[in-house]
C-alpha cells in the first residue's frame, strides 16, 4: 500500500471514527475544543506512524486509545489527579498492550449522543450549529464545510471558535438534557440534519444543484442518532425521509448537471435498496407513533408515495395531498400549503390548485420565495396561458440563488413562448 493509499484510508478512518473519539475525550477533559484539540494529536500521530508500520487491524481503537493517553498525560501534567483520571490512568497504564477491544467498548454511543446535543445546542445560531455538527460529529475541516456552503473559510472558523468559546463561558453540561427539555432539545438536532440534508439536496445557491457531503453527512448523522436512540419515531421519521429522498440521487441530474423535475425523472436510477430501507424505517416509526405522525414521519410518508410509483403516472396524488392537508394541520406553514396545491393541481388539475396559490401570493413568508412563482407559472402554463405562465418563470429565475435552477426556470420561460412542452 504506497503513502498515498493509506491516507486516503486514514482519512476515511478518520470520518469514521473521530466523532465517538471527540466525545469520550470531552466527557474525560469537559471541555469540547480541548477534546478535539486531543483528537486531532492522535490524527497526527497516525499519519507520522502508520505511513510506516501499516494500519492497525482496529484503526478506532488504536486512534482511541492514543487519544485518550494523550488525555491522560494532559491531565497528569495539570495535576488534575481526580478519581476519574486514577481509574482510566490506571486501565491503561498498567496495560503493556493497550485492550483495543475495551476501547472499542467503552460507552462511546452515550457520550456520543451527548455531544450531538451539544453541538445542536438552542443557544447557537443554526450557521453555528451546522458548521459544529460538520466538524466535530463528521469529521469536515473547516475548508470542506467552506466549500460545502460557499462560504468563506474564515466565516466558518468565527462560527466555530465562537461557539467552542460560548460553551466554555456558559459552562454548557456535557449531558442528556433533563426530560423536561428533551424534546426541544431533540427537536433542534433534528432541525440542524434536515437543514443540512435539505442544502445538500437542493442547494439554494452556487453553481450546483446538489452537494453530496452535505446529502451524505446528514443522512450518516441521522442513522446515528436512529442507533442511539431507537424507539424515536420523528428520528426514524427523518432518516426515513433523506433516504427517500438519496435515492433520487442519481436522476435528479442529466450529465451536464442539469435538473430533472421529478415528474420527468428516470425511476429506474432511483437506489431500491435506499427506498426499501426508508419503507421499512417509515413502517417502524408509524408503530412506534402508535397510528400519529409527526413532522418529519409525514414528509415521509408523503415522500413513500412518490417512492411506490414506477412510474410518475402511478402517483397517487390524491393520497399525496391528504398528507399534506394533515401536516398543515400540525404545522401549519405556506410553504406546506403551496406543496398541497401541486398535489391537489396533480390530482384534480390545475385550475383547481391555482386558487390556493394565488392565496398566497399575500404571504409575507413567501414574498421573495422562488418557488411561488414557479409553481403559479406551471399551472398557468398548463392551463395555456402561456404569456402569464413566462412572467412567473420570469420572476422565480429572478429571486432564485442557484445558478442551474434560474437556468431551468429561464428555459421553461422561453418555452412558454415557443410553445413547447418543458423537457426537464
Amino acid at each position: 500500500m504506497t503513502d498515498t493509499d493509506i491516507h486516503r484510508s486514514i482519512d476515511a478512518i478518520w470520518r469514521n471514527e473521530s466523532a465517538k473519539i471527540i466525545a469520550v475525550l470531552t466527557r474525560i477533559v469537559r471541555d469540547v475544543g480541548l477534546a478535539e484539540d486531543l483528537a486531532q494529536d492522535a490524527l497526527l500521530i497516525a499519519l507520522e506512524r502508520w505511513p510506516q508500520s501499516g494500519v492497525p487491524d482496529k484503526p478506532g481503537a488504536w486512534l482511541m486509545t492514543t487519544a485518550k493517553r494523550r488525555a491522560i498525560d494532559l491531565l497528569r501534567r495539570n495535576k488534575l489527579r481526580d478519581r476519574k483520571y486514577e481509574e482510566i490512568g490506571y486501565e491503561l497504564n498498567t496495560q503493556e498492550e493497550p485492550d483495543l477491544d475495551s476501547a472499542l467498548d467503552d460507552p462511546a454511543w452515550d457520550d456520543l449522543l451527548r455531544l450531538i446535543f451539544m453541538t445542536c445546542h438552542p443557544m447557537l445560531s443554526a450557521e453555528a450549529r451546522a458548521a459544529l455538527t460538520l466538524r466535530l460529529l463528521g469529521g469536515l475541516t473547516t475548508e470542506e464545510i467552506a466549500k460545502a456552503y460557499l462560504i468563506p473559510e474564515p466565516t466558518v472558523a468565527a462560527r466555530i471558535t465562537r461557539a467552542k468559546k460560548m460553551f466554555s463561558e456558559q459552562r454548557v453540561p456535557f449531558e442528556v438534557p433533563p426530560k423536561e427539555e428533551l424534546a426541544a432539545r431533540l427537536s433542534s438536532v433534528l432541525q440542524v440534519i434536515y437543514l443540512m440534508f435539505n442544502e445538500g439536496y437542493s442547494a439554494s445557491s452556487g453553481d450546483n444543484w446538489l452537494r453530496p457531503v452535505l446529502c451524505e453527512e446528514a443522512l450518516r448523522l441521522g442513522r446515528i442518532l436512529s442507533e442511539i436512540i431507537p424507539n424515536e419515531p420523528e428520528v426514524l421519521g427523518l432518516v426515513a425521509l433523506m433516504q427517500f429522498q438519496a435515492a433520487r440521487f442519481k436522476a435528479r441530474v442529466n450529465q451536464a448537471g442539469e435538473p430533472i423535475l421529478l415528474m420527468d425523472q428516470n425511476r429506474s436510477l432511483w437506489d431500491d435498496a435506499l427506498i426499501r430501507s426508508g419503507l421499512a424505517m417509515l413502517d417502524r416509526a408509524e408503530q412506534l407513533g402508535g397510528g400519529e405522525r409527526g413532522s418529519y414521519s409525514f414528509q415521509a410518508a408523503i415522500a413513500a408515495c412518490h417512492a411506490r410509483a414506477r412510474m410518475a403516472s402511478e402517483t397517487d396524488w390524491v393520497r399525496i395531498a391528504e398528507l399534506y392537508r394533515e401536516l398543515y394541520q400540525l404545522t401549519p406553514s405556506p410553504i406546506i400549503e403551496l406543496n398541497r396545491a401541486v398535489a391537489i393541481s396533480m390530482a384534480y388539475g390545475p385550475e383547481v390548485g391555482l386558487p390556493i396559490v394565488d392565496s398566497l401570493l399575500t404571504e409575507p413568508a413567501l414574498k421573495n420565495y422562488h418557488l411561488l412563482p414557479s409553481v403559479r407559472g406551471d399551472f398557468l402554463m398548463k392551463m395555456g396561458r402561456r404569456s402569464e405562465a413566462r412572467l412567473e418563470f420570469e420572476r422565480a429565475a429572478s429571486l432564485a440563488g442557484n445558478t442551474r435552477e434560474q437556468e431551468l426556470l429561464l428555459r421553461r420561460a422561453a418555452e412558454c413562448s415557443e410553445g413547447t412542452r418543458p423537457s426537464s
